[in-house]
């Protein structure tokens, strides 16, 4: 009895670690792939999606190309929200731990986004048929993510979206630095949960730009590569 209750501290403290490793994993994951859309489609946004808002802005005051896809990015966007949300609720119902699954169907999404990338070459207009179905299946993969936050990883910290993580990073720096900080323990709790992922992000974006610089769409292997280990992982 007084070793099981020694290993809880040390399994909980496992656990988290844990929880922060794949956090910054799948932060890498957002900012590669969004770092890949944006190179290969004309400044498409598949993780930032409501970027696409402010892209569309600056090519109808320019050209004009590439708002089709940028447009039906936010209903494709939609579609993969909810869809991830009826396979939690029909999961949940069966008894079946959802995130395994999760990370599957975006792995695979992410395998078809690289797959039709590379049939699709080369890429010559953001307006061509092909350039649209593509990103859009990039798109939809993202949206799965996007979705796992909220739905199943809802304690940890956002994935996706920085803008968020880098305001609170600050607010808690300040906590902490300030000599009549009142929540210090809980700014760097937060602090611990929320920078891993600001840097796997920030990693993810740098690194996805040079290896579609180099490998063109076969870049997105790594990110699958990740989702399929996070799936493995999963207990």
């Amino acid at each position: 009895m007084p070793s099981e209750t020694a290993a809880a501290p040390v399994a909980a403290s496992s656990s988290a670690r844990f929880l922060i490793v794949q956090g910054s994993l799948l932060a890498f994951v957002a900012g590669y792939v969004d770092v890949v859309g944006f190179a290969a489609l004309f400044g498409l946004f598949t993780a930032h999606v409501t970027g696409n808002f402010v892209m569309i802005g600056l090519e109808l005051a320019g050209s004009g190309e590439g708002v089709l896809a940028k447009l039906l990015a936010l209903p494709v966007f939609v579609v993969a929200v909810a869809a991830t949300k009826l396979a939690v609720s029909a999961l949940t119902r069966r008894g079946v731990a959802p995130l395994r699954p999760l990370l599957l169907a975006q792995a695979a999404l992410l395998l078809a986004f690289m797959v039709a990338g590379l049939l699709a070459l080369p890429l010559q207009s953001a307006d061509a048929p092909a350039t649209i179905v593509v990103g859009l299946i990039g798109v939809a993969a993202m949206g799965v993510q996007n979705a796992k936050g909220r739905l199943v990883l809802g304690d940890q910290a956002p994935t996706t979206i920085m803008t968020g993580n880098t305001t609170q990073i600050v607010i808690d720096v300040v906590e902490v630095l300030s000599p009549g900080g009142m929540q210090k323990d809980a700014a760097r709790t937060r602090l611990r949960k929320m920078v891993p992922p600001l840097i796997g992000f920030a990693t993810g974006a740098v690194l996805g730009a040079l290896a579609f610089a180099l490998l063109s769409f076969w870049c997105v292997l790594p990110p699958v590569g990740i989702l399929l280990g996070l799936a493995v992982m999963q207990r």
